[in-house]
């Protein structure tokens, strides 16, 4: 098989790329390790910034984003009993975040690959990456896992497999850097089927722990606790979960948390990490291969995205004008926004989570910082301006 660029992964970076290729005349073929129904039905969260709005309404798959999402103006920080809105729309001209989920965009980006004639070769195995130093790099892979070898030669690799995929693996360790932080909890995550609590996301600093509320859809929400990231999700019983969201999330005006049947529920880690370069030869790292954020700060999809637009920008470019310029800067482009959103992540994660060894004196610096965040106008106006998002190529 040949094509101009070969994309490995199936997520939200790889097939919004192959998308704008194609509105752009550029030939992709996307190969996934998982199956359709396996993309399209794991369910995750999705905290959408006004630029990844717009791109999705520019490329014409937002239609039924714009029908079926939630359109919020502003966010709440809750501490010490009593909650503070940010006005998040007032704040930064008119703009908005939209909740919604990261499996639907998924869905509308499969169904437009599809109907467009685009190739999604799904549950592949054996992945591997070769001649990346050349003009002519190729992508090995088993389909159906065990099946022949097969091979693809491109013009281009988009490392669209996330952080556990081949894609980081095949830059030379002599090249490569990382840079990474393990935080010292995690989130207990749960789904509800019950009619929301609160018309805007909360975020929560109590003194036991981080929690937040979410809206997915009138009849489903997302909550999360900050927990021990070792802890068993089977020692967490629907009444300590219940028990701990209501004292986290209690105010002193009345509010009162709506409670339903628990659908789902996990534990996570939370981390910081980032590589460099995101390029090497005729490979381009696109996503969670190439960074990952804790998700406090609502960034991770909104960062795949804005990398391939970049990558999409450069490619058109080249095989326009044959001009590499835009291509050889991908890597210093992107980071210089990604290091922005790792700041805001880590700023939003530190100053809402209890950390296990800190001290009386710690805790209320964090109870400082929120009040200074809530009630100076500029302060709020840098929270909102980082949490709606920067411009994509910042």
């Amino acid at each position: 098989m040949h094509t101009q660029v070969g994309i490995i992964g199936a997520g939200p970076a790889g097939l919004m790329l192959a998308h704008l290729l194609h509105l752009q005349g550029i030939e992709s073929i996307i190969i996934e390790s998982r199956t359709r129904s396996q993309i399209e039905g794991t369910i995750r969260a999705g905290v959408l910034e006004q630029g990844t709005v717009d791109l999705m309404n520019e490329a014409g798959v937002g239609e039924r984003m714009m029908r079926e999402g939630h359109f919020h103006q502003g966010i709440e920080l809750r501490f010490n009993g009593k909650g503070h809105r940010i006005n998040i729309h007032e704040l930064t001209g008119g703009k908005n975040v939209t909740v919604y989920a990261q499996h639907e965009v998924i869905k509308d980006l499969v169904a437009a690959r599809l109907k467009a004639g685009g190739e999604i070769i799904f549950n592949v195995g054996d992945v591997s990456l070769h001649d990346l130093d050349t003009s002519v790099p190729k992508i090995r892979f088993r389909k159906d896992k065990s099946g022949e070898l097969q091979e693809i030669t491109c013009d281009f690799i988009a490392g669209c497999d996330g952080f556990h995929g081949p894609s980081r693996a095949s830059i030379p360790g002599s090249i490569l850097k990382e840079y990474q932080k393990v935080y010292p909890f995690g989130w207990l995550g749960i789904l509800i089927e019950a009619p929301p609590s609160a018309p805007e996301l909360i975020y929560a600093n109590h003194e036991r722990g981080f929690a937040l509320l979410s809206t997915r859809s009138p009849e489903i929400q997302r909550l999360y606790i900050q927990v021990d990231p070792g802890d068993d999700i089977a020692s967490w019983s629907d009444d300590r979960i219940w028990t701990e969201l209501h004292a986290r999330l209690e105010t002193n005006d009345g509010w009162k948390l709506i409670e339903g049947p628990i659908i789902q529920k996990g534990i996570i880690g939370m981390r910081s990490f980032v590589c460099h370069p995101m390029q090497y030869g005729r490979l381009f790292l696109a996503g969670d291969a190439a960074h990952i954020v804790p998700p406090t700060g609502a960034k991770g999809l909104n960062l795949a995205i804005a990398d391939v637009r970049v990558l999409e920008r450069g490619l058109a470019v080249f095989y326009t004008s044959g001009q590499t310029e835009q291509l050889e800067s991908y890597s210093a482009t992107c980071l210089r926004r990604v290091w922005k959103a790792e700041r805001f992540s880590w700023y939003m994660t530190s100053m809402l989570h209890r950390h296990y060894d800190h001290t009386a004196f710690e805790h209320r610096l964090q109870l400082a910082e929120l009040d200074y965040v809530t009630s100076s106008r500029a302060a709020s106006t840098s929270l909102a301006e980082n949490y709606v998002g920067l411009p994509m190529e910042w």
